[in-house]
């Protein structure tokens, strides 16, 4: 398993990628490519910057008021083995996980049945955000998604109560 991730960006601090304070990771690398990406510099998976896991855990752990962390894109299932391992140590700081996907949840768990790293990154997440980009179906109205076919997806009752907040526009 890697210890480190290939990222376009880093945000050490928003408001608009799930409820309270979060840092936002955006992953390097998507197969999706969808028409209308506000993220095409994601798209190849060279590029970007190499981090460490421990890294991004001592980071956000230094940030000291953080209320999660939020995988974006990129697609974070391409690395979910770092994820995952990154995951759970915002947990261990009393973070929530909020992982993005171009796939929907149903193929996830598909590809979790062979791939173990995908299904340790699912038990880490708390709200899974999922569904490819489709720019006929754009709404800037829907909160934390670009298109209507996007779902959002509780998988812990963390993720509950990070859904709650999104629906009363906390």
């Amino acid at each position: 398993m890697a210890d480190w991730l290939r990222l376009a960006g880093v945000v050490d601090e928003s408001i608009v990628d799930g409820p309270g304070m979060r840092m936002v990771l955006f992953t390097q690398g998507c197969p999706h490519r969808c028409r209308g990406c506000h993220n095409p510099e994601t798209h190849l998976s060279v590029g970007g910057r190499v981090h460490t896991v421990a890294e991004l855990a001592g980071r956000y752990r230094a940030h000291g008021s953080l209320d999660g962390i939020t995988f974006s894109g990129g697609e974070p299932f391409l690395q979910p083995g770092p994820l995952a391992t990154l995951a759970a140590a915002i947990h261990e700081a009393g973070g929530s996980v909020i992982s993005y996907s171009g796939h929907v949840y149903e193929a996830l768990l598909e590809k979790a049945k062979s791939c173990p790293d995908t299904a340790r990154l699912l038990a880490a997440t708390d709200l899974l955000i999922d569904g490819p980009y489709v720019e006929s179906l754009r709404s800037l109205e829907l909160p934390c998604r670009g298109s209507s076919n996007q779902r959002l997806i509780p998988l812990t009752p963390v993720g509950r109560e990070l859904l709650n907040q999104i629906e009363d526009g906390l």
